[in-house]
């Protein structure tokens, strides 16, 4: 054998080893894209890159049986759908945590303090959920669970089926109906707190209506917030771990 075949062997032998790796890069990155922690902007784009192949390492010997030996342009679209289809039910439960920041602070006046925890400025309420939130899911083994995740994902997306639309609506129509609920969830002490300081202070204003009570209320109500912060963060990023192990226990599961 020349060398010229030798080097032509090498190469077969390295595409066909290739292929199925790349077919198995695509959903993987996709999702990472989206996890959560692992693919916030705030994260580099070369370290996101060297995270993907870290997990395409981790997952393609577990599903190597299952990829087809030749990479298509077909095939390699329903992957990336597949990938962004699970990294999207993934981002929604950060979104709730961005929501709910965002409707305790309208709720406690707390607005106009931000604090940057991505590319665009939220509210500090919604940065401190959204980071303390993410750092518990990191600590609680998010990469290994993750990892399951894309390995389980073989099992009910193929390689070369694409997901049924119908199924696909529903199930992307619930996610998004659980999200609001977990936001409005978490925020509800907030705005229950604000009802009831607010009520109080009407209560004030007619009993009193010389007392400046809007220059009373004010700084009471963002104190207010930050007691029920201090008092409600643990059972809120609880129920928030609870939702996130859940959908990545059965992520196709609707709630």
């Amino acid at each position: 054998m020349t060398l010229w075949d030798e080097a032509v062997a090498l190469a077969d032998y390295a595409r066909n080893g290739l292929d199925p790796a790349a077919l198995v890069f695509l959903r993987v990155g996709a999702l990472l894209a989206l996890l959560p922690a692992f693919g916030e902007q705030m994260v580099p784009a070369r370290v996101r890159l060297v995270l993907a192949l870290a997990f395409t390492a981790v997952v393609f010997p577990a599903v190597a049986p299952l990829v087809p030996p030749d990479l298509t342009l077909t095939a390699a679209g329903i992957e990336v759908a597949v990938g962004l289809t699970l990294g999207i039910g993934l981002r929604l439960l950060v979104l709730a945590l961005q929501f709910a920041g965002s409707i305790a602070a309208q709720s406690a006046s707390l607005s106009q303090l931000f604090a940057s925890a991505g590319a665009e400025p939220q509210p500090a309420v919604s940065t401190l959920f959204t980071v303390s939130a993410l750092a518990l899911a990191v600590q609680s083994g998010l990469h290994v669970r993750a990892a399951e995740l894309m390995i389980l994902s073989y099992d009910f997306f193929p390689i070369g089926d694409w997901p049924q639309a119908e199924g696909a609506a529903t199930w992307g129509v619930a996610q998004v109906a659980r999200a609001t609920a977990l936001a409005f969830t978490l925020a509800a002490p907030f705005v229950l707190a604000a009802l009831v300081w607010n009520l109080a202070l009407g209560v004030m204003n007619r009993a009193m209506p010389m007392l400046p009570v809007s220059f009373l209320g004010a700084p009471a109500l963002s104190l207010g917030a930050l007691a029920v912060t201090a008092v409600t963060a643990v059972a809120a990023l609880t129920i928030w771990q609870g939702v996130l192990d859940r959908f990545l226990a059965a992520p196709m599961a609707l709630p």
